[in-house]
């Protein structure tokens, strides 16, 4: 290893975790196709490790057809049966039914705000939230409230804290980690 100080959470033991830690985590990442991407990846984390979600990532990218949603939103039984059965995904029926909701319900969002992005906006002002040490806040709490409310599940504002530090809304790197920044406000004060 190269000696750098990470996260505590990173397993310097898999490269692919220290790769996704330093090149991927809490930049922000706005594109709409990674946006979705994420969101369905972090459904399937509720209960598990990002690390075995992020271990099978690219074969959740080709069960899922290239996370094109528009191929997800018609998924129909068939398809819930291929995913039920491969054996290098999440197999879990309610998540892979999530996911197909989810993705239904992400669709309906981007019809309505023109993109999921300025989805997020309307929560998050444009700010980077810099905070360690915490598993929900404010924002997360009232993203999640509104996704569910729209109809969206595994959606709690734990998954959604975390994928908010995943997209690079929340800039959480430990003070010990070489990229830790505070450069902004916490969550309890964006505008």
């Amino acid at each position: 290893m190269d000696g750098k100080k990470r996260c505590k959470w990173c397993n310097l033991k898999n490269p692919r975790y220290v790769a996704y830690h330093d090149e991927e985590w809490g930049k922000p990442n706005f594109d709409e196709a990674y946006l979705y991407e994420m969101l369905i990846l972090e459904c399937f984390q509720a209960g598990l490790s990002w690390e075995c979600v992020l271990n099978k990532r690219e074969y959740f990218r080709e069960a899922y057809d290239g996370f094109r949603i528009d191929k997800v939103i018609s998924y129909e039984e068939n398809k819930v049966r291929d995913l039920l059965g491969n054996p290098h995904i999440i197999r879990n029926q309610q998540k892979i039914m999530a996911s197909i909701r989810n993705s239904r319900v992400f669709k309906t969002i981007v019809d309505e705000f023109g993109s999921f992005h300025d989805y997020l906006r309307t929560f998050t002002r444009d700010v980077t939230v810099y905070e360690t040490d915490r598993t929900t806040n404010g924002l997360s709490d009232a993203i999640s409230k509104d996704l569910k409310s729209r109809g969206m599940t595994f959606v709690g504002s734990v998954t959604i804290y975390s994928y908010l530090q995943a997209i690079g809304v929340i800039y959480a790197h430990d003070k010990d980690c070489y990229l830790y920044q505070n450069d902004t406000l916490p969550s309890d004060r964006i505008p």
